[in-house]
């Protein structure tokens, strides 16, 4: 049955560990399925940044910040999934007390802030550092062609690795259950967008394959950066005679300083090819989408009810009910156990 009175809003969102995260304009929602089968409900108001500053809504700007709020974001969402699915705590290592009190900062902080460092060191060693070691088996020639054929080949590389990291990823079994609730997310936001009532039997009909994913975000920047890389060394080398591809370190820092732009021109494709629908934007979102059955798996039920009640709190639907201790709703209650 086709809801006619849903507004139509883009939702984003996030698999964890046995759970899923929405956003929506108004409201970030976290759903998490704990040991006994009750499903715990956060919910946090949410503020866009442009909505603060109209400058950081603006097309290229509004990629660039995108991309900040959702790796802090993200940190966060997986550090409040854990606690809300009952995994237990590690203590703070010596370092984190310490840099914590030189700070003045909670220690949560401090953990969340070394999580996050952590997490773009391994990022730009896997797909910065790494990938550009290649430029020291070419002859160091300052040709355009050379310089085409370095950008070409580190951005193979860098894809061959998100390949191997995904598919790697999917082999580990948690993470296997992560990227079904990652399913569940994409078949939950199709279900909101065909306006049809929230529930797993209506959501299990569609894809888990959606235009708006990260992964294919992640495969967008990786081939717009090989054409974006490639005009501006040949640019560098046609005004100043300067080749970076025969320097390793001042090539990565570019690398480093460019992304963010990168970035923005990314996300203004990925809502350009997500929000037309014609031959030609569903031939270019064809392997982004393709990438994702890499990072996406079927859901079961249990999987797609979890998705749904956080459709539903980042819709502005917050349940009722009992809460936790810690102060999470029990939006599903746990099974009630059959004697023996």
């Amino acid at each position: 049955m086709e809801n006619k009175d849903v507004k139509r809003v883009d939702i984003g969102g996030q698999a964890v560990l046995e759970g899923v995260m929405m956003k929506s304009p108004e409201y970030i929602a976290l759903a998490v399925r704990r040991p006994d089968g009750s499903v715990v409900l956060k919910r946090d108001p949410y503020e866009a940044p442009s909505k603060k500053h109209k400058w950081m809504g603006w097309p290229l700007i509004r990629g660039m910040v995108n991309m900040v709020l959702m790796l802090s974001m993200g940190m966060k969402t997986l550090d409040d999934s854990a606690k809300m699915g009952g995994v237990a705590e590690e203590e703070p290592t010596k370092f984190e007390l310490w840099l914590a009190k030189k700070l003045g900062k909670g220690v949560d902080k401090v953990v969340m802030g070394v999580a996050i460092v952590l997490a773009l060191i391994l990022s730009m060693g896997l797909f910065v550092f790494i990938p550009n070691t290649i430029i020291k088996l070419f002859p160091a020639t300052g040709s355009n062609g050379m310089l085409l054929l370095k950008n070409l080949v580190t951005g193979v590389v860098r894809t061959v690795i998100l390949l191997g990291y995904l598919y790697l990823c999917g082999r580990i079994p948690d993470m296997n259950r992560t990227f079904r609730y990652h399913g569940a997310e994409h078949k939950t936001v199709y279900c909101h967008e065909a306006g049809l009532e929230l529930t797993p039997a209506n959501a299990r009909q569609f894809t888990t394959l959606h235009p708006r994913c990260g992964t294919s975000f992640m495969l967008i920047t990786f081939i717009l950066s090989i054409v974006f890389y490639s005009i501006f060394d040949v640019l560098v080398l046609s005004l100043t005679g300067f080749d970076l591809g025969a320097h390793y370190f001042l090539r990565v820092l570019t690398r480093l300083l460019l992304l963010p732009l990168v970035a923005g021109i990314s996300y203004e494709v990925l809502k350009l090819l997500a929000h037309k629908e014609n031959k030609c934007t569903v031939v270019l979102r064809k392997p982004g989408m393709m990438l994702q059955k890499l990072s996406t798996a079927e859901p079961d039920d249990g999987m797609l009810e979890v998705a749904i009640v956080a459709m539903k709190a980042a819709l502005g639907d917050m349940p009722e009910g009992p809460k936790t201790e810690e102060g999470y709703i029990i939006a599903v209650p746990a099974p009630e156990k059959k004697e023996d």
